[in-house]
């Protein structure tokens, strides 16, 4: 993942079709065309995070390590962080480390405590329901 290519978000923003998606996560571009048929949450999800930086977009959906791994796949190059509007700026700023880890420790987390308490829960609700109907 090398390139020493930088976009203005105005070039970007024009690959926005299922034929041509381009997408700006934490100051980077990437060509995401070729998996919009493979993305599990359809390649509407991708379409509409064009033209602006979808840094927000991508962090808040939890993606998986494996899933900023494949990124690495569909770098194009560098995002021009002055093309960004300022209220779109917040994202390209932020330090890529940080936010990664600290999204992967919070939703590593909970997926933790979910997989020990919903078994729980399941297990108690059964067992209620059992003393309901004696």
């Amino acid at each position: 993942m090398s390139s020493d290519q930088k976009y203005k978000l105005e070039e970007v923003a024009k690959h926005n079709t299922k034929n041509d998606c381009w997408l700006v996560i934490n100051s980077k571009v990437y060509n995401v065309t070729p998996f919009l048929d493979d993305h599990p949450g359809g390649d509407d999800v991708l379409l509409t995070s064009t033209g602006k930086d979808a840094t927000d977009d991508f962090e808040d959906v939890g993606h998986s390590d494996n899933a900023r791994e494949m990124l690495n796949d569909y770098y194009v190059g560098d995002i021009d962080a002055t093309s960004i509007p300022e209220k779109q700026n917040s994202g390209v700023k932020r330090q890529v480390s940080q936010s990664s880890a600290q999204a992967d420790q919070s939703s590593g987390f909970l997926v933790k405590v979910l997989q020990f308490l919903l078994p729980l829960l399941i297990l108690g609700l059964a067992f209620a329901l059992k003393k309901y109907k004696e």
